[in-house]
């Protein structure tokens, strides 16, 4: 069996979410969003080797945390860059060797374990491992004065985690950093890699605005 690694990028600042708090130390049902997030992938596995990707300036909050919450899953800290593609690249520079990576976003706290399971399943196979769901909704194209209706059948929403071959997204993230590889997704394709997509889940929602957490606490209620 090949070695797993999680590598779990952290660094909004809270800016849609109107607070003056990171997104990611906001309270969720009695702890901060980033430890749900990290209890995730322990419950996927207890041996789970977890990298850690904050800003500097955000360590002593972090550690303030991890003493009030009494926090106790072991993770590898290093500090992120100016953008989510630095942050991802210094963070992959903490996990040597040759295995699969899930590098998923901090403020994705309803990820659960089965999705990050076929995640690592999947990337073992394809080397690369994209979660991914249905629009719902329609979907149209503005241009300037006009729209016209898409067909979303065509389209899917991309979530985190995006697993990946090690030697593969290690190598992908050497290229020029462009503002256009929104994704770790993006950036394998850049470097040449199909991506593969499986079936995510509409619970795995990206904490971004007020209404987002609502909907997290609402749905951490339900699970219970």
């Amino acid at each position: 069996m090949r070695k797993e690694f999680a590598l779990i990028v952290a660094g909004g600042k809270g800016t849609r979410i109107k607070s003056a708090t990171p997104k990611q130390f906001i309270g969720l049902c009695g702890k901060p969003v980033l430890f749900h997030t990290l209890e995730a992938f322990h419950r996927y596995s207890p041996s789970l080797p977890i990298v850690l990707v904050l800003p500097a300036d955000d360590f002593a909050t972090w550690k303030q945390l991890v003493v009030e919450h009494r926090f106790t899953i072991p993770v590898t800290m290093q500090s992120g860059g100016e953008t989510r593609f630095q942050s991802v690249k210094r963070g992959l520079e903490k996990i040597s060797g040759p295995g699969l990576v899930a590098i998923h976003d901090g403020v994705r706290p309803l990820v659960s374990e089965d999705i990050i399971g076929a995640s690592f399943r999947l990337a073992a196979v394809h080397g690369t491992a994209i979660a991914a769901v249905r629009l719902k909704e329609s979907l149209r194209m503005t241009d300037q004065d006009t729209t016209r209706a898409v067909d979303r059948s065509k389209f899917r929403l991309i979530q985190t985690p995006q697993t990946f071959d090690l030697d593969l997204i290690r190598k992908a993230y050497e290229q020029k950093e462009d503002p256009s590889l929104t994704d770790d997704a993006s950036v394998a394709e850049r470097a040449g890699h199909s991506i593969s997509l499986f079936e995510g889940s509409y619970e795995n929602i990206k904490i971004t605005t007020p209404e987002d957490l609502v909907l997290a606490e609402a749905l951490l209620a339900h699970r219970k």
